[in-house]
This record gives C-alpha cells, structure tokens and sequence, in this order.
C-alpha cells in the first residue's frame, strides 16, 4: 500500500485536466500559473528518482519546509513513492518549541526553503543528525542540492510497496491545546481520511478546492479536484487579506473552500460589508475551534448555493463527525446559545463515538473506563479506522491518548461532550480548560455561549482560579467594537445579569476584560484560556 499510487492512478484518469493552479499578482489582478495531474505526476516521479539519487531512502525521516507551490504536492508525492517520512512542523509555533520538535524527531533529510537552511546553520546543535539536504532556490553548496537539480532526473518511479501500517509522515500538533506532539500517520490512514471526507462531503473530480490550510489539498488531489492555492500566509490565517481571497474564488470559480474560522471571520465581514456573493462555492468547511451562530448566519446570505460545515476531529483523528450550518441553524443554534454546548453532528461512517467518565490518568484498558449514558458531559473518546496509533516517541503521552480495546483501541480526543436523543455530539470543551467549583462542574463552551449573546462581546473565555474542587469562576470578555463604545462598569454589570439569568453560569461573579485574546499558532482561533486565568490570577487583566 501506499498513498503515491493511488494519485498515480488519479493522474492517469485526468492527465491533462490542471490539478494545481498558483496565484501570481500583477497590479489589482492575478494570473495563475498551472501544472496538470499528469505533469504532476511525472515532476513526482523526476523528484523521486532525484532524491534517491542523492541518498532519500525508505524510512528516512524528513523535514519539509516549503511553501504552497505548485511543487509542493510533487515533493509530497516524490518522498511517499520512496517511502520516506516526511515531518511536518508548523513554524508559527515559536523557535523555541520548533526547536525542540525538531530535536526530538532527529531528522536525517530536510527539504526547505533559504531561510530554514540559514536556522540549520545558526542552531546546528537541534539540525545535528540531518545528512541529506535539498533547498528550493539558489545553487549547490557543498552537499546542499537544489530543487533543480533534481528536477533533471529521469521520469518514472516505481512507488515502494508499504505495509498499511507503516509510518507514511509525521505531524506535529501546534501545541495550542498542550505541548506540540509528533502525530504517526500511516498509509492505511491517509487512505480512509480521504474516502471518509469524499463520502462526507459528495466530493467529485469535478469540484474546485480552495486549500486554505495546505495540507488538505493533498485529500482533494487523490480525489482528482484541482486545487487552487490561497494568495495567503497559511502560517497567518488571521492575517489573510479577504480582498485577495475573493477575487481568488471568483477568479477560479471555487466550490469547495478550506480552514481556520478567522479567515472566514473576516472574509465573512468583508463580503456583507461590500454585498458580495460567492455563487460557485457549495461547500464552506471550518475547522480549528467551534464556530459562532452568526458566523453560520453570514455565510447563508454569503453562499446563495451552498452551505458551511464544521467538521469535527483533531490532527490524531479526523474526521470524526460532522454537521451543516443549515442544520445548526434550524435545529441546534438555540440550544447553543442557551448554554448547551456546540453540536458537532452524527460520527462519520464507521467511526463509534462514546462518553467515559472525566479521568485525567491513563486508562489501560476499556473496562476500565466508565462509559456515561445520553446527556452525560464526560470525555470524548472515539475509534475508527482514521484514528492514529500514538505519538512519536512519546510513550507517556500516547497512554494517556489512548485507550486498549482487545485488537483496537480508543482514542481520547482530549474534549468535553455528551450525546444527544438522536445520536448527535455537543462539544462542551476541553477538558483541560474545565473549572471545577464547590458547587459543580463548569465547561467552557457552554458558559462563554451565554455571554457571547450580548451586542458588546466579541468572544469570551471562562478561566478558573485555584485548585481543581474549590476553584472560583471567572469570565474573560473580548469586546467587539460596540463593546468598546460602552462604559466599562455597564457592561460588567449588564453580563453578570445575563449570567446570572442561567443556573449555569450563576456562579460566575466576576467580568474581567481583555483587548485581545492570546490564541493557537495554527488556526489563530483557539482560545488560549490557561494564560488569561494565570493573567487574572496575577491581577494582569
């Protein structure tokens, strides 16, 4: 098995249909350069026989650090026809623990940009065990190739015949819910991920992606979609310009469209506030953090013939289920807003979803879990096929992910939820942001929803102080712009009446505000609530 060939069989279907297209800016309009799934392919297969050539070999790991490109998937696909294991590491997750990722996967390839291998150089203590070295520009030097050098080889490469589940590439977790961890993909795994999400979403060589988060074009080209790339820093999505991002779906005619809830924040804002539709797009697909009701709401004026998704999962398991904007909005958003938590729709095909008993130690084994029964909030804990086996050389932490269940196992997806009469799950939140009072137990989802109804709130964090059992609850306000045109005092006094309203979020005396919240590198969405509680704790804020 191996994932290579089955784009190796999609390139032959559709040789000469484009299958990547690159924004090029000129003046106020693109053109875009292209390159077919058949060119592709052979540019893969030149990049193969390249790469062995200079020492790639099945089982290397290697670290990848190149731009969305149009040779980015050829890269991609070259190091999984060898059998190399390509890492990947999301550099917005600050020197100190790239570094130490790095470090812990010891590398002995790395394909990079200029300015990585200019990092090599500085800290070569972390980049030691690195032996074989590709940049994208500029020439030789010493046993550094360039990308075009290897681009000289001969085309053709017979892919390596792998075992399902051999390690096919590793990815590390942005570490905005914990300590970045080196996520093992397989072969096995890549295959189901792209079956369930084209089985999910319909999706059909005749739709056009709109990756906003680079990685997910690689599902999309094994289902023969072109994919079109962002004119966007995807290590930035908070910062995309939504100007941009329109005319590029217009220009493209894009159906589907991918990634974190802040780029569609703003592109979202940008579209109402200047009447623009996007009538090529059918699906809109946000993933990273739960998703506003009003941002549901925006996007059915935005997409006169499609609707949003928010698909959930986690870099260890995804899919996992899934719901529409629709739905959420004729069916769940009430409930939401009342403080039931965010409904995140029916598990995917073939994968089981249960409750265990809140449990922050190892549980070797299932029966030793308590499974709750329906509308039970306890954790989340899933198993499929698309579910990853561990961590890389983390012993510890892959037996506190996962649970033994004779041949199989669980994973525990680290959230708070329950599981409704008709078989749906309701993220409540994580689990490690949880407060836990004399009176009860609180989950952030459902108390930051109560307050996030009012006109003057952007979003909302709830923090708790002191020790697990006898913490006090705290709410952390990020004010919208009609928020902050209001006098402090009112509006601490206008959310703590609409707090105390609800028996849930009763407790919470105590409104603090914040001008902008710390959130993940990855999606720039996920609330970073651990440091607004040790901010109000040290009376920061």
């Amino acid at each position: 098995m191996n994932i290579a060939d089955r784009f190796e069989e999609i390139a032959k279907i559709h040789h000469d249909k484009v299958a990547v297209k690159f924004p090029v800016r000129t003046g106020k309009k693109y053109r875009y350069k292209a390159i077919t799934f058949g060119e592709l392919e052979t540019l893969a297969g030149k990049y193969a026989n390249g790469l062995s050539e200079i020492g790639f070999r099945r089982g290397i790991k290697t670290l990848l650090f190149v731009r969305p490109s149009l040779k980015f998937p050829a890269l991609v696909f070259a190091l999984f026809k060898i059998g190399v294991i390509p890492v990947f590491i999301d550099p917005g997750m600050g020197r100190k623990n790239l570094l130490a990722a790095i470090e812990e996967v010891a590398p002995e390839g790395l394909i990079a940009e200029p300015e990585v291998h200019l990092l090599r150089i500085l800290f070569n203590n972390s980049f030691k065990s690195v032996r074989f070295k590709v940049t994208t520009k500029g020439p030789k030097i010493g046993n550094c190739f360039p990308l075009s050098m290897l681009k000289r080889a001969r085309a053709g490469f017979q892919s390596a015949q792998l075992e399902p589940d051999e390690t096919a590439a590793i990815l590390f977790t942005s570490g905005g819910t914990g300590c970045p961890k080196g996520v093992v993909y397989t072969h096995k795994i890549y295959y189901e991920q792209t079956r369930l999400l084209q089985e999910l979403f319909s999706l059909d060589e005749n739709e056009i992606d709109f990756p906003c988060f680079p990685l997910f074009s690689l599902f999309t080209l094994c289902m023969g979609m072109t994919s079109c790339i962002p004119d966007m820093n995807p290590s930035q999505p908070a910062k995309a310009d939504p100007k941009q991002l329109v005319q590029n779906i217009k220009d493209n005619k894009v159906t589907f469209m991918a990634g974190s809830p802040a780029i569609w924040e703003a592109l979202g804002s940008y579209c109402i506030k200047n009447n623009i539709t996007l009538p090529s797009v059918k699906y809109l697909v946000m993933f990273g953090a739960p998703v506003r009701n009003e941002l549901h709401k925006r996007f059915s004026r935005i997409l006169p013939n499609g609707t949003t998704y928010t698909p959930y999962g986690a870099t260890e398991s995804l899919p996992v289920a899934n719901i529409s904007g629709q739905m959420v909005l004729e069916q769940t958003a009430a409930l939401t807003d009342e403080g039931k938590g965010t409904c995140v729709g029916e598990p995917a095909p073939g994968v089981k979803v249960a409750i265990a008993a809140i449990n922050d130690n190892i549980i070797p084994h299932i029966r030793q879990a308590r499974i709750l029964g329906l509308h039970q909030i306890g954790e989340i804990i899933v198993k499929g096929d698309m579910v990853t086996a561990g961590y890389y050389q983390s012993p510890q932490e892959t037996a506190l992910a996962k649970i033994a269940d004779g041949a199989s196992f669980w994973h525990r997806m680290g959230d708070l939820g329950y599981i409704d009469d008709a078989g749906k799950l309701w993220f409540c939140g994580r689990k490690s942001h949880r407060v836990e009072t004399p009176s009860g137990l609180l989950c952030s989802v459902m108390c930051e929803a109560i307050f996030n109804t009012h006109n003057g709130v952007r979003r909302s964090a709830l923090v708790g102080i002191g020790e697990k059992g006898r913490q006090s609850a705290a709410i952390v306000i990020e004010r919208n712009s009609a928020g902050r045109k209001l006098d402090r005092k009112r509006l601490e006094k206008e959310l703590l009446g609409l707090g105390g309203k609800n028996p849930l979020t009763a407790a919470i005396t105590s409104v603090h505000f914040c001008d902008s919240f710390p959130v993940d590198v990855r999606h720039n969405i996920k609330i970073d609530r651990l440091k607004l509680a040790d901010d109000v704790a040290r009376g920061r804020i």
